[in-house]
């Protein structure tokens, strides 16, 4: 019976091996010969390129292009957006087919297989129309702001910038990074940064929706947009490319173009049968090299790798974390000192006999609990430009990081008021009365009676809070505060893997033990009726 039962399951084993290698060989050959769907990766967060429009759709100058060559093919097109920092992972991970959305190829021609380059775009510089900023040189002690892992970044701190813009960099009184270029402007229209600097066709799209910014005539720099493949994905590469030529020549290209004539595209449209990119000729090489040479392709040590690959070890990757996790200890040890008594006074306020006063903590509570952080954050550092149209660079270069204390704060002593007030009410009323007969002040009740009972009882709540806090420590990325979540993410960009999101995760796990390992023993501590 038991032999029976050993040839069964090996049968079984033997098929289920077997399907999975029909499934596996039937998925490779669909990939290469029969595709019925292109998945684009971009940034919805990129106009005119790639963004959500009014209606809620994905649209762009770089998705109609895509949506086109998928007409052509006979392919279905998924429109993916990913987080800018994630790209390379996204794109080696096979959960997209190819980066389309502004993706520029200057110094990063060996990390991908391009198409040829179709867009030759510049970074200007974008001001506010009455800052007296009228040339690169007025940027001296000024403050700038880029997106981060950006063209415009590389232009004034990559390895390959020039000698004139390092020093134009140098000449800043700060470069500071945000996610997305929404939120370079909001900071650029309320002063809390005096320029931007980013691509040409952008800056014309956001000048055209806000009438006070202005485009300097000097240009930091010129690029090329290509479309990103998987190093080594030269078939897929050539099928998209063989499309864009159709369109070059038939006028479909330029038609599209010419939809975002308002920002300048047509003008910056490069893509030519006659002048094939060296970016192309060098991410291509010899098409009709031999497997194994393209397969040994996604080894080989590029220029701007070899020139990480230094610090893309384990001690060095903890040693740039560590910088980040000083911000990390920052904000969430000064949200702790305000946010633990300010809650204790909002549940006074709760359960207030003053209905006024119940009711506005009641209102405050509901709305700091039903609203996200990363709303409340960008509501802390923007409202007094919005509301009171105080100009944010008047409270100083810190002002951002007190933002996201001051945000940070009001949130969680929301939660903390809820917690103690329900330790508060969970003692037993005779206690209070007990204590007033024999002669307790309200104050002395609590401070002798109730209050050393409710700790007791809210201490593994409170705990929980505290853990939720160390986590909730990496959305000040929002306000561009630069903690330990956000650096990992820049890193592991910059290396092209996760390593450093995993490093950053222990940093999290073990701080997170300590904080649990101190609060338990706080909590024994308090276990004096045992």
């Amino acid at each position: 019976m038991r032999t029976k039962r050993k040839r069964f399951m090996a049968f079984v084993m033997c098929a289920v091996l077997l399907l999975c290698s029909m499934c596996i060989s039937g998925t490779d050959v669909n990939a290469a010969n029969d595709r019925t769907t292109f998945t684009v990766g971009f940034d919805a967060e990129f106009p005119p390129y790639g963004y959500k429009d009014d209606n809620g759709e994905y649209v762009g100058f770089d998705l109609d292009l895509a949506q086109e060559v998928c007409n052509r093919r006979g392919w279905t097109l998924k429109k993916q957006p990913i987080d800018w920092d994630s790209k390379d992972m996204e794109l080696s991970s096979n959960t997209i087919d190819c980066i389309w959305n502004g993706f520029t190829m200057n110094g990063m021609e060996d990390m991908y297989t391009w198409t040829e380059a179709y867009v030759d775009n510049s970074q200007v510089i974008l001001v506010n129309q009455n800052s007296g900023i009228q040339k690169l040189s007025d940027l001296a002690g000024k403050v700038v702001v880029v997106q981060a892992d950006s063209s415009a970044l590389a232009a004034f701190t990559s390895d390959d910038a020039t000698q004139e813009n390092k020093e134009l960099a140098e000449s800043f009184s700060q470069l500071q990074e945000v996610a997305d270029y929404n939120s370079a402007v909001m900071n650029l229209e309320s002063g809390a940064v005096d320029a931007i600097c980013l691509d040409i066709g952008v800056a014309k799209y956001q000048q055209g929706n806000h009438d006070s910014l202005v485009i300097l005539d000097e240009t930091v720099s010129s690029e090329q947009y290509g479309v990103g493949f998987r190093k080594g994905n030269t078939e897929l590469r050539d099928q998209v490319q063989e499309t864009l030529y159709e369109m070059l020549d038939d006028g479909t290209f330029a038609k599209i173009a010419e939809k975002y004539a308002d920002y300048n595209l047509p003008e910056c449209i490069c893509l030519s049968r006659d002048t094939p990119s060296d970016a192309m000729e060098d991410a291509s090489g010899d098409i009709e090299k031999s497997d194994s040479e393209d397969s040994s392709s996604t080894t080989e040590i590029t220029t701007t790798k070899s020139a990480s690959k230094s610090k893309g070890s384990l001690g060095a990757v903890m040693l740039q974390l560590l910088e980040g996790f000083g911000a990390t200890l920052a904000i969430f040890f000064l949200t702790l000192l305000f946010a633990m008594p300010l809650g204790l006074f909002i549940a006074f306020g709760r359960m207030s006999r003053f209905p006024v006063v119940q009711w506005l903590m009641k209102v405050y509570i509901s709305i700091m609990r039903g609203t996200p952080l990363m709303l409340q954050l960008l509501v802390v550092f923007f409202g007094p430009y919005y509301v009171f149209h105080i100009n944010l660079a008047s409270f100083g270069p810190h002002y951002r990081f007190i933002a996201v204390i001051i945000g940070f704060a009001l949130n969680y002593a929301a939660y903390f008021a809820e917690i103690y007030r329900a330790g508060i009410e969970n003692i037993p009323v005779g206690q209070r009365e007990a204590a007033k007969l024999l002669g307790y002040s309200r104050t002395q009740t609590f401070c002798k009676i109730i209050f050393p009972q409710m700790i007791k009882r809210v201490l593994p709540p409170v705990t929980n809070e505290i853990i939720t806090l160390v986590k909730d420590t990496s959305l000040a990325f929002v306000l561009a505060y630069t903690e330990m979540f956000t650096l990992a993410k820049q890193i592991a960009a910059n290396l092209t893997n996760i390593m450093p999101l995993f490093v950053a995760g222990v940093f999290y796990y073990i701080f997170n033990y300590i904080v649990a390992y101190i609060m338990e023993c706080v909590e024994r501590k308090l276990n004096y009726f045992e």
